[in-house]
């Protein structure tokens, strides 16, 4: 077999249909951020970066760096290895303490990202608790699927958000028959947030566990930044709540929070945690000064919000097509792969805004989007910059806009 040859083929297979994927060689700007640089050979230009998960600009606050700083100089590089070899240091004892005060849970559990975190918990939980079915809404993210697929547990897939379809695969399964109902507040493609407190209503009355992924809504939702859950006063109710340092808290890494059984017993059996070298100290010290500062301060979010709204409004007032939701994601609906490529590109290449495409198999075909991320860092400027380049494109590609009426 010529094997190279078939990797051109399936690779070339993508870029006839428009979903071959490009990275932007970026270089971010500390303290001028969303600013940075993006270098495509020996040119550089500066760009505005307008889809970034780094939500509340908290990758360049100056306590994260501080303390990031200080742990480097105090306990140097690396953790020494796996968390059960040599690699728990006291930073990520603390940050553990921090993660399971933030979401009311007697204790929490670390892991090198959020994906793995999904991958390692699901798939331990479903595979170790004998005859365990696991119940799956329909959009969770991949970490999720790939975590219960492993598991080789029963699973079945509830339509998004149906809490009648949920209930009658519930109502199925004996009642005394170990169940996990696995699902996201936020749902990072389309913006919407789950029903929690009518989902966890479900698991009372049929004796399921919840597992809530907050990924997309910790340090951006709740008093303290604990996600849609503390908002809404629901985090006694969830068994496991699942989240990410990578995203709103500007660093890198993913963890559980529960009870200080199920935390231990993840700690003992999941192999994705067993096997897997620790966080640097000092990545666990800047997310721990960015977790601290965020539940003292909101002044992040609220301005957060504020970008989102005048976005959301000048968008409304040229019907450039945006997904309305209760969230701080702003899907820009394209519905063609190619011209969403070219928009981006466009974007770029023209008016120094990068917006990467969003693609199947990200999202369904015909559901292609530009996903923006307004943060407390972009300035009115920036949004100006913004809505006029959308307003300029989709008069130039002749895309549909809607009636500011009907908005």
């Amino acid at each position: 077999m010529d094997y190279d040859g078939f990797f051109r083929a399936e690779l070339d297979g993508l870029r006839e249909e428009g979903n071959y994927r490009v990275f932007a060689d970026l270089e971010r700007a500390c303290g001028s951020f969303p600013k940075a640089v993006n270098r495509d050979g020996e040119a550089a230009r500066e760009v505005t970066i307008w889809c970034s998960n780094d939500y509340l600009g908290m990758g360049q606050h100056p306590a994260v760096l501080a303390a990031m700083h200080d742990a480097l100089d105090t306990v140097g590089a690396g953790a020494g290895g796996t968390r059960n070899i040599s690699g728990t240091t006291h930073h990520h004892v603390l940050l553990e303490r921090e993660l399971a005060d933030l979401h009311g849970k007697p204790a929490a559990l670390l892991f090198s990202s959020g994906y793995v975190s999904n991958w390692a918990a699901l798939g331990t939980l479903a595979a170790r608790i004998p005859d365990c079915i696991v119940l799956s809404d329909a959009l969770n993210h991949a970490s999720m699927i790939e975590g219960i697929r492993h598991s080789r547990a029963e699973r079945q897939i509830w339509r998004h958000n149906d809490l009648g379809h949920l209930e009658e695969l519930l109502a199925a399964q004996p009642t005394d028959r170990p169940k996990l109902i696995a699902f996201e507040s936020v749902y990072s493609m389309d913006g919407d947030i789950a029903p929690i407190a009518e989902i966890c209503d479900l698991a009372e009355r049929y004796n399921a566990m919840t597992y809530l992924d907050e990924v997309h809504a910790v340090g951006l939702y709740g008093p303290r930044g604990g996600g849609v859950a503390e908002e809404r006063g629901l985090m006694d109710r969830l068994t496991v709540i699942e989240g990410t340092l990578g995203k709103a808290f500007g660093v890198m890494g993913g963890y559980i929070a529960a009870s200080e059984e199920l935390c231990d017993f993840v700690r003992s059996f999941a192999s994705g945690f067993i096997f897997t070298t620790a966080l640097p100290p000092a990545v666990a010290a800047g997310a721990c000064a960015s977790v601290r500062h965020l539940k003292e301060s909101g002044a992040e979010r609220a301005l957060q919000r504020e970008r989102v709204r005048q976005v959301r409004t000048r968008l409304d007032a040229i019907g450039i097509p945006h997904k309305c939701n209760p969230s701080h994601i702003i899907p820009v609906m394209v519905g063609d792969p190619v011209k969403c490529r070219y928009l981006s590109d466009i974007l770029l290449r023209d008016h120094g805004i990068y917006i990467q495409p969003i693609n199947y198999p990200t999202v369904p075909k015909g559901t292609e989007r530009l996903r923006i991320t307004p943060s407390p860092v972009h300035s009115s400027a920036d949004i100006d910059r913004l809505v006029t380049a959308l307003e300029d494109l989709w008069a130039q590609c002749q895309l549909a806009r809607l009636p500011v009426a009907a908005q």
